[in-house]
């Protein structure tokens, strides 16, 4: 502290204890901005000012006495400096920087900036006060300094049902005065102006100093004179009003006032009683001591849980996809087994996750403890966005495996009828190009000439015949470009090659054709019989050549009648057999005749017939590999037809078992939607109830077991609808994991009503009217109900509400706006509304009886006044007290009281 007459007389000074103390509060920047309200631009209202000087001077000596001096004049006596640091340090309890020696005008200003920085350092912003001004004496600057700090020490603190300071200050008066006759404060100027409302402050916490009845509203000033009197005589308060300057003023200043109830208030904010103050602490620091494990339990839980979620969404959401169908389905076994084995305890650990901070929170409320907010990004919340992340990459990721595997095996399908119709076709124009390119015609007689144009024509028809086949291979190439293959750069090679040599012998085909019909008038008539031989050989030869390419061709499908399909057009395909074998017949027998003819009449033939290059020899070898195909396309076919039979099986399989799982699942959740809302028998009855109708639901665990063994039969045989169920193995799941979701969660809400009624003493009786009322306003009951129906349960139980309160209701039992209220936040506000509950105010006041109502307390008392383990718990949580009356081994019990309940160290 300075020492002011040492400052007057030598300015010798002691050492310093230093300016660190504990009294520093947190940041005045909104406080101000609210309460604040000194107009610097106006000058004062000549009464308001004299109000304002006698009021503020009092109040200044009230704390200078301490110090062993006073002030005399507002404006003069703290333009050094000196008194002004004297009070700051009086009423902070901190020590300010030594005052500079010297009476000149700077060492004045030097020493009330040192003031104004300390107010400043504790959070106050300074708005247009200088240290110029007010060492100048200017009243106006230097009342709205002092109003400044009496804001800051004696008013800030004071806060009601967390309001702001002046509000707070306000709400206490209007408490206390409340059963009084004649009192109606409403404000700090006028309704304070009869005298009653100090009369009745002081009567209300010391009857036995005022005869309140006596007292009458029309003689005020003889009010407010017995106020005072008895304050100043009885409860230290010195008189910082005149009666008569109240009485005589329209409206008294606001702001002496207010200095003067803060002093009534802090007078009468006395400590609870000692025989309390240890069972409280007790009770509070069990309460707190189990709800921190709880709160690690949880924390490790979910960071467990949201590692594994973040762990396994990026292996969900790769969509890299395989060259091969194997490596397709190796994911797609590996996505089985995570299914089926890793997620089904994840599930598990969300639900239980979930209960334990349902009903961590609940024994917090029930404690009057602040919600418990877990660490950032381990909410329930974010669990749940994780979760729900999780499923979304799950389900996309089955369907994306599903359908690539089916890309894959079309891509395989359609790649193998690529390369075979493609080596078809290659073969077939081996050595094309040359023949057409061969100038033979420029030597040749003219029956050779003639034999040439025919062979020609007949080469333009098998030409023609082929087009289709190019049209395929490119329509093939242009499907397998278009689903991604992996090979497309080669398919798209060899396309372009067949598609460019098709072009050449189109354009070959055309000149050769114009070159022979130059001369197609010079040449006579070829032998009628092997021009009809070579007409007919080439169409059947090319039929027998596009029976083989069918008879070989891979095909592939998913379904009975697809199969069935392919059989009846195979059937059909054999009944045209015995014609093709006739028109076979009738073309050897042309060319046997044209050979019979050619020796009875001593015709030398030259060699193969001119026109073709189709040999008896080649239809017949064909027509022999025909029938070789036909019983092979029978078997395959066949088998095709029995493993679709056999997937057929496998659809009613599932289908049968699915169709009675999935409506047994749906009736258990309709049933304990029933069973939450009904009253039978005691809590513990229910409980009892639930949790065996809860294993009966877990022994019917090995249906759902072997419903999917027989998915993944269905799976393995790559089956990929069912017409004869609705229910999917993603249905049944989901299903199932809502099911069991729910009855743990019903559970766990009649543990909570029991944890509720135990710890608020409601019978059960009570209980039971609490349940049958909401039960009966829950109209639709699905087990919670929208405002209106709650607003009509508060009135049948006796609450007369405005709109005001019951928004206030709704802001406790529905905190997230939802619209509706379940029955756990009802009988959690009944309790509330009936149960008082310990604060943060009364575990202080408890801890300053036991310290002998000291500011900090020791771990010997600690020792002394609590259980050995609650002693311990105290002592290796409190902070070392730092304030400027600290004793050895002292420790700060306020801040550890606030701590508790979640609060700043005010």
């Amino acid at each position: 502290m300075v020492d002011y007459h040492a400052a007057n007389q030598a300015y010798q000074y002691g050492p310093s204890s230093g300016g660190n103390g504990a009294g520093g509060g947190g940041s005045m920047g909104d406080y101000m901005a609210q309460e604040d309200d000194w107009d610097r631009d106006l000058l004062l209202d000549p009464a308001w000012e004299k109000q304002q000087r006698k009021t503020f001077t009092a109040w200044c000596n009230s704390h200078l006495r301490k110090a062993g001096t006073q002030i005399e004049n507002i404006d003069e006596d703290f333009r050094d400096g000196l008194k002004l640091m004297l009070l700051l340090e009086v009423i902070s309890g901190e020590r300010l920087p030594k005052p500079e020696r010297g009476k000149m005008r700077v060492h004045k200003i030097n020493n009330v900036n040192k003031a104004l920085d300390f107010i400043a350092s504790k959070g106050v912003k300074l708005v247009s006060i200088g240290a110029e001004e007010i060492v100048d004496g200017n009243a106006k600057m230097t009342l709205g300094m002092i109003w400044t700090i009496i804001l800051r020490f004696a008013i800030q603190d004071i806060s009601v049902e967390e309001t702001s300071a002046k509000e707070g200050l306000l709400l206490w008066c209007q408490r206390k005065t409340a059963p009084y006759k004649n009192v109606n404060v409403q404000n700090f100027h006028i309704s304070w102006k009869d005298g009653l409302a100090f009369n009745a402050l002081i009567h209300r916490h010391r009857p036995e100093l005022i005869e309140y009845d006596k007292l009458r509203k029309d003689d005020p000033v003889t009010n407010l004179n017995n106020a005072f009197e008895v304050a100043e005589k009885y409860l230290d308060i010195p008189k910082m009003l005149d009666a008569e300057d109240i009485v005589g003023t329209l409206r008294p200043d606001e702001k002496a006032i207010m200095t003067y109830v803060s002093c009534f208030y802090h007078a009468f904010s006395g400590a609870q009683k000692a025989e309390t103050a240890a069972n409280r602490i007790c009770k509070v620091l069990a309460v707190n001591q189990e709800n921190e494990h709880l709160m690690e339990d949880y924390e490790r839980l979910a960071s467990d849980l949201l590692e594994w979620i973040r762990r396994t969404i990026p292996w969900l959401e790769d969509r890299v996809p395989q060259k091969t169908i194997q490596e397709m389905q190796q994911k797609l076994e590996d996505f089985r087994d995570y299914r089926r084995v890793h997620k089904p305890p994840k599930v598990q650990e969300k639900c239980q996750l979930e209960i334990n901070f349902n009903t961590l929170q609940t024994k917090l409320r029930l404690s009057n403890r602040p919600a418990f907010m877990p660490s950032e990004g381990r909410m329930v919340s974010d669990i749940n966005n994780g979760w729900q992340h999780l499923e979304q990459a799950e389900k996309g990721y089955e369907e994306w495996l599903l359908n690539e595997i089916r890309r894959l095996e079309r891509l395989d399908h359609l790649a193998e009828k690529f390369r075979q119709k493609a080596s078809i076709h290659e073969a077939w124009t081996d050595g094309k190009e040359a023949m057409l390119k061969h100038r033979d015609y420029e030597t040749a007689t003219l029956s050779d000439i003639k034999a040439l144009i025919r062979k020609h024509e007949a080469f333009e028809s098998d030409l023609a015949a082929h087009q289709d086949r190019v049209e395929q291979i490119a329509a093939i190439a242009q499907e397998l470009n278009e689903l991604d293959y992996y090979d497309s750069h080669n398919v798209n090679t060899r396309c372009q090659k067949i598609c460019d040599q098709w072009d050449a012998l189109g354009s070959l085909t055309h000149s050769r054709r114009e070159a022979l019909e130059k001369t197609e008038k010079q040449l006579e008539t070829i032998d009628q019989l092997h021009l009809e031989y070579a007409k007919r050989a080439a169409p059947f030869n090319n039929w027998m050549e596009s029976a083989m390419e069918d008879l070989q061709d891979m095909f592939i499908v998913h379904t009975i009648e697809e199969i069935e399909g392919l059989i009846s057009a195979h059937d059909q395909f054999k009944s045209t057999l015995p014609d093709a074998d006739r028109e076979r017949e009738a073309i050897l027998a042309i060319h046997k005749e044209a050979q019979r003819i050619a020796e009875s009449n001593h015709i030398k033939l030259s060699g193969s017939n001119p026109y073709t290059t189709v040999t008896p020899q080649i239809i017949n070898s064909k027509w022999e590999k025909v029938q070789q195909l036909v019983p092979k396309r029978d078997h395959a076919l066949l088998e095709e037809q029995s493993k679709q039979q056999s997937n057929e099986h496998l659809r009613r399989q599932f289908a049968s078992q699915a169709n009675v799982v999935g409506p047994w699942i749906q009736t258990k959740m309709e049933e304990i939607g029933r069973i939450s809302i009904e009253m039978n028998g005691t809590l513990e009855d229910q409980l009892n109830h639930l949790k065996q109708y809860e294993r009966s639901i877990v022994d019917y665990k090995p249906n759902l077991d072997l419903l999917e063994q027989q998915h993944q039969l269905i799976q393995e045989a790559l089956i990929f609808d069912n017409k004869h169920t609705n229910y999917t193995m993603e249905h049944i799941r989901v299903g199932w994991e809502q099911l069991l979701t729910t009855i743990a969660r019903t559970i766990n809400e009649v543990e909570n009503q029991i944890l509720t009624r135990d710890a608020k003493g409601i019978s059960q009786e009570q209980m039971q009217e609490f349940r049958a009322s909401f039960n009966h306003f829950d109209k639709k009951q699905t087990g919670s109900m929208d405002s209106d129906d709650f607003r009509a349960l508060l009135i049948s139980t006796g609450y007369s509400l405005g709109d005001a309160e019951f928004n206030r209701i709704m802001s406790v039992v529905d905190p997230n706006h939802s619209g509706l209220v379940t029955f756990q936040a009802f009988i959690d506000f009944m309790s509330r509304e009936t149960t008082d509950t310990d604060t943060a105010d009364q575990v202080i006041a408890s801890f300053k009886v036991l310290a002998g109502d000291k500011n900090f307390i020791t771990a010997e008392e600690l020792r002394r006044e609590l259980p050995p383990d609650q002693a311990e718990y105290c002592i290796a949580r409190m902070a070392p007290y730092q304030g400027p009356d600290a004793a050895p081994g002292a420790l700060d019990y306020k801040s550890f009281s606030t701590a508790l309940y979640g609060e700043s160290d005010l």
